[in-house]
């Protein structure tokens, strides 16, 4: 549902900004541009095209060593698109990237977007949920299909929550996380994410002391943990490029002898924005809840698997 709730916060924005489009179309629109970060989730690009915006008009803003969006380079950006004719309707922050698991500066993105801060807006939205929804949410994509959303029902109209979504019905997906929150209250979903990121942590210290391993990113900010396992055979040679460019064969070879022995399953990924050849990419998950064990089983795995390459 991510990349759903993505286009939903586009569509939002853009109707919030020139609520015309949604009778008038595109067409007498000024190009309108979005602000990511370099590490943003996809949908976006994909919530451009659908949305007549054009992948173009999305203005990837760089990042720091962690990955998160820099507030200068977000104004700067901005400055160089309205000198372009364009006109800044969205700033997309992200709060724990795929990849490296960055948390962009939200409340010095809040500012520079005049908000008053990230606190006040999810003040705003938390305590005004029924006005939000019911208003803007509504607005914007209702088309009040009258064999399904009849005002004069006999009972209270705003559980038709269809016509506020693209989709009309829907499964309702949010049971899943009422339920698992019922069964396991506040304390218990605080436990798994506190373990999790505990295991995370266990994760990226334990890299730290095993030769052979090196992080990508040495902070972990969310439960995703980045690095690179280096063969015994590259031991004390010079990292140009042609050493580099033996590392980015690595992990894909890796994961092809862990997927047929059958003992692991770990992504990998290049980011080629930083030039950074393919690396592991473990990200601990809640269900079921990981342990340290399953830690040490990780790289143990990735270092029987990976030992012997090259030599």
């Amino acid at each position: 549902g991510g990349s759903m709730s993505n286009m939903y916060g586009m569509v939002l924005a853009r109707y919030r900004f020139m609520p015309k489009t949604k009778t008038k179309g595109i067409f007498q629109l000024p190009p309108l541009a979005v602000f990511v970060s370099e590490e943003s989730h996809y949908s976006i690009m994909k919530g451009a095209h659908w949305l007549g915006i054009g992948t173009d008009n999305v203005i990837k803003v760089l990042t720091d060593s962690a990955g998160r969006m820099i507030p200068d380079e977000l104004s700067r950006s901005i400055d160089m698109i309205v000198a372009e004719g364009k006109v800044p309707f969205l700033v997309v922050a992200t709060a724990g990237s795929t990849v490296l698991g960055a948390f962009d500066p939200l409340d010095q993105l809040a500012d520079i977007c005049m908000l008053g801060g990230i606190s006040d807006v999810i003040k705003k939205v938390f305590t005004y949920p029924k006005r939000f929804e019911q208003g803007l949410l509504h607005q914007c994509n209702s088309a009040s299909a009258t064999y399904l959303f009849q005002q004069d029902k006999f009972y209270d109209i705003s559980y038709d929550t269809g016509d506020k979504s693209i989709q009309c019905g829907r499964k309702v997906d949010a049971f899943k996380l009422w339920l698992m929150w019922k069964a396991r209250g506040d304390t218990g979903l605080e436990r798994l994410v506190d373990n999790t990121m505990e295991c995370a942590r266990y994760l990226r210290d334990q890299i730290v002391n095993r030769p052979g391993f090196r992080l990508v990113v040495p902070e972990v900010q969310c439960t995703n943990v980045c690095f690179w396992y280096i063969p015994p055979a590259l031991w004390g040679e010079e990292e140009s490029e042609e050493w580099w460019n033996k590392v980015h064969t690595v992990a894909p070879k890796i994961k092809e002898r862990l997927v047929r022995s059958g003992t692991l399953m770990i992504g990998y990924q290049p980011l080629a924005h930083k030039h950074l050849k393919n690396f592991f990419r473990a990200i601990s998950a809640c269900h079921p809840p990981p342990t340290t064990a399953d830690m040490d089983h990780t790289l143990t795995e990735i270092e029987r698997h990976g030992k012997d390459l090259f030599t």
